[in-house]
């Protein structure tokens, strides 16, 4: 059977950088920081007092209210990525057939925030007065209810479902939604993640196991990969949907051609709950998959849009990875951290990176990794690799990589490379 190829029609965005593509490439390309103190409660009493946030958010844009009041926030950010997605792509809704296009989102956590309402309201009252939930509690908390939303707001009747793989999650996504296309099983699917755990128990819960940094004076510069003084990552909200779509079905409609899709690939660390293998035998294996799968060869590719997340341990045995699968091209590529300004998004962060990936393909330059001195080197780590430290750069770039690991072992990694007939 002949795989069909799979291009890159649309794209939508809400991050910590913007409320759109453009706004939020903008924004990554100028090295802007996301972080920021609190706002969605007050976190004075927690270790961690700042997070990268979405930023002057309206809902109504996208969706009508009252029905945005039966969703948490991670599936109104979801619908508003989506929305933007199918928008750019310029497909026709009368015309297209919606038995053929399917909605694979990501979702590392979900309605935590409903969770916490809910489950906070029982305490106080419920055991004097009984239980009083909210009729719309599940369907608001539930990890698949967003890719459900989507599908329902446009009609859309083929594979519909959610990944859940942690950090990993969007990235699982669109490796699914590309193989379903390239399978013949769909002609387009609005993939990529979504998520909005900036609450007290994600807070609370990152803290308790030491993963956040706590640089509550300087925000700003809180994230940063590949530093010697980092101190863990700065939590992000937001979401990114990327319009997959067979080529031919693209090419018959007329559609714009962000980038080709190439390849995927998945693996497990198999070593720890949380922490990713020292010598990064999982984050090697699912790039040598994801090449594999691609049918490329590692001097094909030119940028790598690493998982990143500014941690001890996960930045190291990344770059160990990358020289492992790479040799002596590693030396030849740029990497960044697109972390170091949004924040980690946890399970919308695969999505997001694989856009950033996708308009480095198709700009031809490579967004920074921020917040690095030159006097803050950990000794661990090879800095005649090039982490695009500061500033962005312009550069050829004929096909991208992006990394996501997730609690668990999960790894997940996609391929763009600019489109060629």
């Amino acid at each position: 059977m002949e795989l069909k190829r799979v291009v890159v029609t649309g794209m939508g965005a809400v991050t910590p950088l913007g409320n759109t593509t453009e706004e939020t490439w903008k924004n990554l390309i100028e090295g802007v920081s996301g972080a920021g103190p609190i706002t969605h409660f007050d976190a004075s009493l927690f270790k961690t007092q700042f997070a990268c946030e979405v930023k002057d958010f309206n809902v109504g844009n996208y969706i009508d209210r009252k029905e945005a009041r039966r969703m948490d926030l991670y599936t109104q950010y979801a619908l508003a990525a989506a929305k933007m997605a199918v928008d750019d792509s310029g497909m026709d809704l009368e015309a297209v057939n919606k038995d053929r296009i399917g909605v694979v989102f990501g979702v590392g956590i979900g309605g935590i925030h409903t969770f916490e309402e809910e489950a906070g309201a029982y305490a106080l009252t419920g055991k004097e007065l009984g239980p009083k939930y909210n009729p719309f509690f599940i369907p608001k908390m539930i990890a698949d209810i967003a890719s459900g939303h989507i599908s329902i707001m446009y009609g859309f009747h083929g594979p519909n479902y959610t990944t859940t793989s942690a950090c990993a999650s969007s990235t699982n996504a669109l490796a699914d939604a590309f193989n379903l296309i390239r399978l013949g099983k769909a002609d387009m699917i609005l993939s990529g993640g979504a998520e909005a755990a900036i609450w007290p128990a994600g807070v609370g819960g990152f803290n308790a196991m030491k993963a956040l940094s706590t640089r509550n004076d300087d925000p700003e510069h809180a994230s940063r990969p590949f530093s010697a003084s980092r101190d863990g990552f700065v939590m992000g909200e937001g979401a990114g949907c990327l319009i997959l779509e067979e080529l031919e079905h693209a090419k018959a409609r007329g559609a714009k051609i962000y980038a080709e899709m190439a390849g995927a690939g998945m693996s497990a660390d198999a070593h720890h709950i949380t922490a990713s293998h020292p010598e990064g035998l999982g984050a090697k294996l699912v790039m040598e998959r994801a090449l594999e799968d691609a049918e490329m060869k590692p001097e094909e590719i030119d940028y790598i849009n690493v998982h990143g997340t500014s941690t001890h341990v996960g930045d190291i045995s990344e770059a160990k990875a990358i020289k492992d699968v790479f040799g002596s091209h590693a030396y030849e590529l740029n990497i960044s951290s697109t972390k170091s300004m949004t924040g980690h998004l946890l399970g919308a962060a695969g999505a997001v990176e694989a856009m950033a990936s996708v308009m480095a393909v198709k700009e031809d330059i490579i967004p920074p990794t921020i917040n690095h001195e030159e006097d803050d080197k950990d000794e661990e780590i090879d800095y005649d690799l090039n982490f695009t430290f500061n500033t962005a750069q312009k550069r050829t770039v004929r096909a991208a990589l992006s990394n996501t690991f997730g609690f668990g072992g999960h790894n997940a990694c996609v391929i763009f490379k600019k489109y060629a007939e």
